[in-house]
């Protein structure tokens, strides 16, 4: 039989299962974002849309040909001395935003080159021209 004391007494024992439930679900968690977090790239992307977007007449557009000739808007440059025209081009500028165009024969390091040249040219924003698969 039990007495008034065994009643009144407090129970020792901790149950571990809801701590159990929590540690779970915890781990489930950090298991799917870690993978996410660790390979993660901070990326300014344009918004897209199916309409051709207009590029207003005061932007500078960089174009690389099929030969790796380098052209700022109309005039042809070369990329060792692209850095100096670009920030002569952009100096007082409040927004420093140029778009760039490849043609898809130049091979992908001269086009990450010349984009390395343009942000060591203090150029922030940088669009990219491609042409729509319609």
């Amino acid at each position: 039989m039990k007495s008034a004391d065994d009643e009144n007494r407090l129970l020792s024992e901790i149950n571990v299962t809801p701590f159990v439930d929590v540690m779970l679900v915890l781990l489930i968690i950090f298991m799917v974002t870690a993978p996410l977090l660790q390979y993660g790239l901070e990326v300014d992307l344009p918004e897209s849309s199916r309409q051709p977007l207009e590029i207003p007449k005061e932007q500078v557009v960089l174009s690389i040909g099929k030969d790796r000739t380098i052209y700022v808007d109309r005039y042809k440059t070369s990329l060792a001395d692209l850095g100096k025209k670009l920030e002569a081009i952009y100096k007082g500028k409040q927004r420093k935003e140029i778009y760039l165009q490849a043609d898809k024969s130049v091979p992908y390091g001269f086009v990450v080159q010349t984009m390395s040249v343009i942000r060591a040219a203090g150029i922030e924003h940088m669009g990219l021209i491609t042409e729509s698969p319609d």
